[in-house]
C-alpha cells in the first residue's frame, strides 16, 4: 500500500469518528430537549386544557433577621387568601353536609350568619363560579382550621378548598425595639435600602421559582402545579444582644421623657471586634411618647462638642508640641484670635492646672493650647485628624452613613478661629458612631475597627458567610500617648465631670459633651433660645474594655449638661450590662472556682419564696413546719426552715424580713409603718404580741 493511500484511508477513519461524535451529542441534546418538553407538558396533565394557562413567580420565603443568640427580630408571617370550587363537590356531598360548612365560617369568622354563607356557596354553584372568595389574609392556623371543616376536609379536588394562595408580611416581634435600625427593603418606582434588611437583602430573598395558574371566569388562580422550586431566602445572624438591646432602648427613652428631648441615640460596641450589641434610637413624636423613625446614631452627622478635646490633645502629644503635665492658666475667659470663649462654670475657671485637669474638667483653655500649638501650621493638625481616621467614612454596611465635615484652609468660612473652635468639637460635624469608633479604637490599644451589625448568614441552618472584625487602621497612635490619654480618660471618672458616674463594681473611662446647637435660623442663639446636644462616650470596665458606648441627647428641656443628660444613661446601661455579663466575671467561670460551705444568710419570709429561692440554688434545706411565714435556723450546719409565729389581733414579728414582707404585714395588721435604714429588720418599736391598736404608728429599723 502506497504513502497517498495511507493517508487517504487515516483521514477517512478520522473523519468517520468525528462525525460520530458529533451525532451522538446532537442525539443527547434532542433527547434532553424532548425529555424536559414532555415533563413541562405533563405539568398541565391536571388541568383544564380548555382554559388558558400562564407560568408566573413563585416567590420564596424571606429569611429570618436574628439577634446573635437565635432570637427572631424580623420574620415573615404567612397569610392565605381562601378561595372555593364549589361546581367540584359531589351533589350528595353538597346538599349533606353544605350546612355544616356554614355553620363552621361562621362560628370562624362571625361577621356573617350561617344562612349568609350557605346562600353565597349555593348561587357561586348554580352560576358554576370556579373561584369564591371564602376570607382574605387568613393565618396558618385558621387555614388548618378551614381544613376540617365539612366538605373542605375533602381536600381541593372534592371538597373544593381553594388554599395555596399566598401573601407573606414581614413582621417585627417587638415592635418599635431596634425597628430602624433592623430597616426594610422596598422596590416601587425606585428601590429603597433601609437598615439591615435594606443592607443583606440579596441574602434574605433567597431565588424565585415558578408555578402555574389558570385562568377562570373571575380571574387567574394557582394550579398548585411547581415548575421550579423557590430557593428560601437564608437568615441573617446580627451581632445585636436582645437583652442588652432592651436595657440600651429603656434607658434612653426613660431619661428623654424626663428631659423632654428631641432626638437621642444610644450604642454599645464590642471593644475587640467592633460588633454593635446595641443601637437605639428614638425620636419625639407629634402625638407624643417617642419612636425609631430615624437613625440618628448613622445618619446624623453634627458637632461633637467637648467630646473631640480627645483627638485634640492626642495630635498634640503625637506632635510633641506640649506635655499633659504642662501648667496652663485656666481663668474662665479666653481671647483667642480676635474671638471670645469660656468656661462652663459661668466663667469662673479652674486656676493655674495641669493640661490633664484642664480635660478632666473639659475647661475650654485647651482651645487655646491647640491655637497656639497649631496657628502657624494647621494642616499638620489636620492631618493627625486623618490619621486617627475622624476624616473618612467607616464603610458602615448599613446605608446614611455621612462622611465626617472637617473643614480646611482655603474653604468658605476658614478663619483664624477654625482651629480653636474645631479642638473643642466645633466647626467640624461627624455621627456618633464615628465618634463612638474613636474612643473605641482607644479602648482596643489603638486599633480601629469598622462598626457592623451582622455576623453570620444561615440557609437551613448551614453557614454560607462569616463576617470578621474588619481593622480600618492598625494603630491611630503611639503608645505612650494612648496609655496617657487612657488615663485622663478615667480621671474625668474620678476628679472631672464625670465624678457622679461611678461604679461600685468596675472603673469608667469616658467623656462628657455639651455643645450648642444652630437654631433654625443657622446661628447660635442667645441663652434663653438656645438648643443643646448632651453626649457622654467611653468604655468600661476602664482597665480591661470589654464594650464602648456613645449616648447622645438633642435638645433636652430641663438641663443640658453632657454628664447630667446623658452620662447617666451611660452609668445605667454599663452597670445593668455588666451586672448580666457573667461570663467576663472571673469568680463565675474561673475552673478553679469551688462551692462555698459557708451556708447562706437568709431572710425570714414566705414559705413558698424562701423554698423556692433554695431550690434555684440547688441548697439542701429541711422544712419543720407547714406554715405560710417562716424562718431559717442554721446553728446545726444546715439549713432549717421552721414556723415563723403570726397571730391575729396581735402585733407581727417582723425581724428578719425584708423591708416589702414586712410593710406588707404589718399594714395589713393595720398599722402605720415607717422605715429606717436598708436590709432587712433589726427591730421594731412596738413589740411582737402585743395587742393590736389600729392606726398606731410602728418604726421599723433596717440594717
Amino acid at each position: 500500500m502506497s504513502k497517498d493511500t495511507d493517508k487517504k484511508y487515516l483521514y477517512r477513519r478520522a473523519y468517520a469518528i468525528y462525525f460520530t461524535f458529533v451525532l451522538l451529542i446532537l442525539l443527547v441534546l434532542y433527547t434532553t430537549l424532548k425529555l424536559q418538553w414532555e415533563g413541562r407538558s405533563s405539568l398541565f396533565n391536571d388541568v383544564d386544557k380548555k382554559l388558558p394557562v400562564q407560568i408566573v413567580k413563585r416567590v420564596p420565603r424571606m429569611g429570618e433577621i436574628l439577634d446573635m443568640n437565635g432570637i427572631p427580630l424580623v420574620t415573615s408571617v404567612t397569610f392565605y387568601d381562601i378561595h372555593m370550587d364549589p361546581t367540584v363537590v359531589e351533589q350528595k356531598v353538597f346538599d349533606a353536609e353544605l350546612a355544616g360548612l356554614a355553620a363552621g365560617l361562621h362560628r370562624l369568622y362571625p361577621d356573617k350568619s350561617a344562612r349568609e354563607y350557605e346562600n353565597e356557596i349555593r348561587r357561586a354553584r348554580e352560576s358554576k363560579s370556579r373561584y369564591l372568595l371564602i376570607r382574605k389574609r387568613v393565618t396558618n392556623d385558621e387555614r388548618k382550621r378551614l381544613n376540617k371543616l365539612p366538605i373542605f376536609e375533602l381536600g381541593q379536588m372534592k371538597g373544593g378548598i381553594i388554599d395555596n394562595d399566598e401573601t407573606i408580611l414581614r413582621k417585627k416581634p417587638y415592635g418599635n425595639l431596634l425597628s430602624r435600625t433592623l430597616g426594610y427593603y422596598k422596590n416601587d418606582k425606585k428601590e429603597l435600602k433601609v437598615g439591615i434588611e435594606g443592607a443583606f437583602y440579596s441574602y434574605l430573598k433567597g431565588e424565585d421559582g415558578e408555578e402555574l395558574e389558570q385562568r377562570i371566569s373571575s380571574g387567574w388562580k394557582k394550579t398548585g402545579k411547581i415548575i421550579k422550586d423557590a430557593v428560601e431566602g437564608a437568615d441573617v445572624i446580627t451581632s445585636i444582644d436582645k437583652e442588652i438591646q432592651e436595657v440600651a432602648h429603656s434607658e434612653l427613652e426613660k431619661q428623654m421623657l424626663y428631659m423632654d428631648a428631641e432626638e437621642g441615640c444610644v450604642v454599645v460596641m464590642d471593644v475587640k471586634t467592633g460588633f454593635v450589641r446595641a443601637i437605639a434610637n428614638l425620636t419625639k413624636q407629634k402625638k407624643g411618647g417617642y419612636a425609631e423613625s430615624y437613625n440618628f446614631a448613622i445618619g446624623h452627622a453634627d458637632v461633637p462638642g467637648s467630646t473631640y478635646k480627645l483627638a485634640s490633645l492626642m495630635a498634640g502629644l503625637e506632635d510633641g508640641k506640649f506635655k499633659i503635665t504642662d501648667k496652663v492658666n485656666a481663668g474662665g475667659r479666653y481671647a483667642i484670635a480676635g474671638g471670645k470663649l469660656s468656661d462652663s462654670n459661668h466663667g469662673m475657671g479652674y486656676g493655674n492646672i495641669t493640661i490633664k485637669k484642664a480635660f478632666e474638667k473639659s475647661s475650654n483653655v485647651i482651645a487655646q493650647i491647640m491655637y497656639r500649638a497649631y496657628r502657624s501650621e494647621p494642616q499638620r493638625f489636620l492631618d493627625r485628624l486623618a490619621e486617627f481616621g475622624l476624616t473618612e467614612k467607616l464603610g458602615i454596611d448599613i446605608e446614611g452613613e455621612k462622611k465626617p465635615f472637617v473643614p480646611k484652609p482655603g474653604t468658605p468660612g476658614w478663619s483664624a478661629m477654625s482651629i480653636p473652635w474645631m479642638s473643642i468639637g466645633y466647626e467640624l460635624k461627624q455621627s456618633p458612631i464615628q465618634t463612638l469608633a474613636f474612643y473605641n479604637a482607644v479602648a482596643n490599644n489603638g486599633t480601629l475597627v469598622r462598626p457592623q451589625f451582622v455576623q453570620q448568614i444561615r440557609r437551613s441552618g448551614r453557614v454560607i458567610k462569616t463576617f470578621k472584625p474588619i481593622v480600618v487602621k492598625e494603630q491611630i497612635c503611639s503608645e505612650s500617648t494612648l496609655l496617657t490619654m487612657k488615663s485622663c480618660l478615667e480621671g474625668v471618672m474620678i476628679n472631672g465631670t464625670g465624678h457622679d458616674l461611678k461604679s461600685s463594681f468596675f472603673t469608667i473611662a469616658g467623656k462628657t459633651g455639651t455643645a450648642k446647637l444652630m437654631g433654625d435660623n443657622k446661628q447660635y442663639n442667645e441663652e434663653k433660645m438656645s438648643f443643646y446636644q448632651a453626649s457622654f462616650v467611653g468604655y468600661f470596665p476602664a482597665n480591661k474594655p470589654i464594650y464602648s458606648c456613645i449616648v447622645v441627647i438633642s435638645k433636652p428641656k430641663r438641663e443640658y449638661y453632657g454628664a447630667r443628660v446623658s452620662g447617666t444613661v451611660f452609668a445605667e446601661i454599663a452597670n445593668k450590662v455588666y451586672a448580666s455579663a457573667l461570663q467576663y466575671h472571673k469568680a463565675v467561670n474561673s475552673k478553679r472556682a469551688t462551692k462555698s460551705e459557708e451556708l447562706p444568710v437568709l431572710k425570714s419570709g414566705l414559705n413558698r419564696d424562701v423554698t423556692q429561692i433554695l431550690k434555684k440554688f440547688n441548697l439542701r434545706y429541711q422544712l419543720n413546719a407547714d406554715a405560710e411565714w417562716i424562718q431559717s435556723d442554721t446553728l446545726k450546719g444546715s439549713i432549717h426552715l421552721n414556723r415563723k409565729a403570726i397571730y391575729r389581733k396581735r402585733v407581727p414579728d417582723v425581724k428578719g424580713m425584708t423591708a416589702k414582707d414586712a410593710v406588707y404585714l404589718l399594714e395589713s395588721a393595720g398599722l402605720i409603718v415607717r422605715l429606717h435604714g436598708k436590709g432587712k429588720v433589726e427591730s421594731q418599736s412596738v413589740k411582737a404580741g402585743n395587742l393590736l391598736v389600729k392606726g398606731q404608728l410602728i418604726n421599723i429599723t433596717l440594717n
